[in-house]
């Protein structure tokens, strides 16, 4: 049965006030060079990369109701995220957050997310079958009975987690089917420091996949089905600013698995529209289209996967 989107999501949805420097974040003190405000958020910024890629893609965490002013919304909306299926809240606003960017486009980032996270525990089933991939981020932990029936339901369920708030976070993880996930918070979460280990410490016989990713290196991938551990190397680029690479990289990842394509081509796909996100400046400005991924990907100079040697797993 036709769906008529292909990417559901609900988590952080933000407003980025961005402050660029002229020396590294570690220096103490520079000048600064440029200001701007753009709109984020880990979840937000992916749908936004899956509607720029070509993708259907529906926002159904909470948005304000007719008394506020849902500036967050309404920008998601001019991005081509379908909001109709959103609950709302007097109360919902985004996440405000400071974001720092260095010269070379390291950045630090300091948010303020006392407000209303998740979605409606009432959210109907009929509204999640509306896809048949759902992305979460770590505020899913307030909306746990939704995870859980879209799982039930069938969907493939994609968790993009930076930190963790104890067993909530570990029941997110055990719901998800697709955990895709830093390497540094996936090295806090098993106490493994080699990606490969940290692939089958956090492997089960409900996972289709586990994706480490670690920024310039590329990412680490285990799949079902599959013996091999994978290497997918990133591209070489000069980063201009990192802000949303890594929700550039969830919302192109889960797009490809929406098209029925496997882990490591979801991956090596993200990896290309990830690198392209970096080479311009704010969390949306960069995100690619998909002509531009696949030509990236069919460069001569173009990583290929590599299988991880046996004696390094």
């Amino acid at each position: 049965m036709p769906r008529p989107f292909q990417v559901l999501g609900f988590g952080a949805l933000a407003i980025d006030d961005i402050i660029y420097v002229d020396r590294g974040l570690t220096a103490g003190k520079g000048k600064v060079t440029k200001r701007a405000t753009d709109h984020g958020g880990n979840v937000a910024t992916a749908l936004v990369a899956v509607a720029r890629l070509g993708g259907q893609a529906g926002f159904i965490g909470w948005l304000g109701d007719e008394t506020t002013a849902d500036v967050a919304g309404s920008e998601l909306e001019r991005d081509g995220v379908d909001i109709s299926l959103a609950p709302r809240h007097a109360d919902a606003a985004p996440i405000r957050s400071v974001i720092t960017v260095g010269p070379d486009g390291d950045r630090f980032i300091a948010y303020d997310d006392d407000v209303l996270h998740g979605t409606s525990d009432a959210l109907p089933n009929d509204v999640l079958m509306q896809a048949p991939v759902l992305l979460i981020d770590g505020y899913a932990t307030h909306s746990e009975s939704v995870v859980a029936r879209a799982r039930a339901l069938g969907l493939a369920v994609i968790a993009d987690i930076e930190w963790t708030v104890g067993a909530a976070t570990n029941r997110i993880l055990a719901f998800a089917d697709h955990l895709v996930l830093p390497l540094a918070f996936a090295q806090e979460c098993t106490g493994e420091a080699d990606p490969t280990m940290i692939l089958d410490k956090l492997w089960s016989g409900d996972r289709s996949a586990v994706v480490l990713t670690d920024s310039e290196r590329g990412a680490y991938l285990r799949q079902k089905g599959d013996a091999i551990r994978w290497h997918v190397p990133a591209y070489q680029v000069q980063a201009v600013d990192t802000t949303g690479a890594g929700d550039c990289f969830h919302g192109a990842y889960a797009l490809a698995l929406a098209r029925g394509k496997s882990p490591l081509d979801c991956t090596a796909y993200a990896t290309a529209a990830a690198a392209i996100s970096v080479t311009a400046r704010g969390g949306r400005r960069g995100l690619p289209d998909h002509q531009t991924c696949m030509a990236w990907m069919a460069a001569e100079n173009a990583p290929a996967p590599l299988p991880i040697p046996a004696c390094q797993k």
